[in-house]
């Protein structure tokens, strides 16, 4: 079996999103995706990756993941490691299909047969459109005009936060991640919060504990945007409420001052989707300062990647949670990672999502059923991209052939 073409496929509506299909010779495709800047990404899969790739076998996967490796663009998650995360799904989505077997089998089989999950509460058009310069801005948030659907959680969680938690209990979903204060970080470019800031940052959290108490599970997103004294401020303001996990307080680029970050609070601190590479999660675990292990598959450097990083966090006898909230091939992987690994805590979802555009894009999207998440039992990653997708009269496809 060889290689014959390269194809990427992006869509207008979905301008965050690429998708990759790896074609061979005996007519089997493999699917991949990875997210943000996808005009650059599919330039550099077309100009790079094509000519490397075309012609040879696919199942040769880490030897392919090593040579993409590259002798530039090999640590972070930038335009290469994007690109090589996307390549990456795609082959072992083949090898899936080859052997008839889903990925999670692939990897070793089922550690469980399902896993708890965890809400982001995001909206239907969170980060559906790309903010100005790029990131997680609140001009990317999607809040404001006519609800969507029912699930416009990050609204909820701004200005319903008891209604909110209320809707996810009714749903056996016990457990949730907000981020109240972006907003605050944005006005001072996070270099200190005012008391007025934090106590309004604080009041989603404080009026879901009065009216719930333990029964919802409370989780923190800071989204790097915060230096060391003002996150260990934030930190320490939440303790009272004990909410589980303080996910990237600071920038990932400085692990010292992480450290210093985690030795501050009695929360534990989670990290990071923004780190690629096992060699980046090598430092991280071994800089102490990390509690639960997060990765993301579209950026991290594929499943090949995710499966070394999940070893080393087992030997460090640290949980990893899978980071979802971009398309819906990555949030399949990260349901066969999960299901897989024997150190999974508790899988990230988003209800307003996997209910809602993403089942625009594929087959197949893995849904909360009793606050539980299981990933597909067909072959290779279990979805394809619907056929209405690849009609759509705003797609834009590429291919590199031999």
């Amino acid at each position: 079996m060889k290689v014959t073409e390269i194809e990427t496929i992006r869509v207008d509506e979905f301008p965050n999103i690429l998708h990759v299909r790896v074609h061979t010779d005996v007519g089997l495709v493999g699917l991949g995706e990875t997210s943000f800047g996808p005009r650059a990404v599919e330039a550099y899969l077309h100009e790079s990756v094509a000519p490397y790739l075309l012609g040879k076998d696919p199942l040769r996967i880490e030897e392919h993941a090593m040579h993409l490796g590259g002798f530039v663009g090999f640590a972070g998650t930038g335009v290469e490691s994007r690109g090589r995360s996307a390549v990456d799904l795609a082959l072992w989505d083949l090898f899936g299909k080859v052997t008839g077997q889903p990925l999670y089998q692939l990897l070793g089989g089922a550690s469980r047969d399902d896993i708890r999950a965890y809400n982001t509460c995001a909206g239907y058009q969170y980060v559906r459109a790309t903010a100005p310069g790029g990131g997680l801005a609140s001009s990317a948030w999607g809040v404001g005009g006519e609800p969507e659907g029912p699930w416009e959680d990050l609204d909820g969680f701004l200005h319903r936060p008891v209604e909110l938690a209320q809707s996810l209990l009714d749903m056996d979903i016990t457990a949730m991640k907000i981020w109240p204060f972006d907003a605050y970080a944005e006005k001072t470019r996070g270099h200190g919060i005012s008391n007025a800031d934090l106590a309004a940052g604080l009041r989603p959290f404080r009026e879901i504990r009065d009216a719930f108490g333990d029964r919802m599970e409370l989780m923190v997103e800071l989204h790097s945007m915060w230096d060391v004294p003002t996150a260990i401020r934030i930190a320490r303001a939440l303790e009272p409420l004990e909410p589980s996990w303080i996910e990237d307080p600071i920038r990932m680029d400085a692990l010292d001052s992480l450290a210093r970050v985690a030795d501050a609070t009695t929360i534990p601190v989670t990290a990071s989707e923004t780190i690629g590479g096992r060699w980046g999660f090598r430092d991280l675990i071994n800089s102490g300062a990390v509690s639960i292990v997060m990765f993301d598959p579209v950026w991290v450097g594929g499943i090949t990647e995710s499966r070394h990083i999940i070893g080393m966090a087992q030997a460090a006898h640290l949980p990893i949670a899978v980071h979802d909230c971009l398309g819906p091939v990555e949030f399949t992987v990260a349901c066969h990672l999960a299901r897989h690994a024997p150190n999974t805590l508790i899988q990230e979802s988003v209800r307003a999502f996997w209910n809602g555009w993403y089942r625009e894009i594929v087959t197949h999207v893995p849904a909360v059923e009793g606050g539980m998440l299981r990933a597909p039992s067909t072959p290779g990653i279990g979805t394809e991209l619907l056929a209405d997708h690849l009609a759509r009269p705003d797609v834009r496809r590429e291919s590199s052939t031999n």
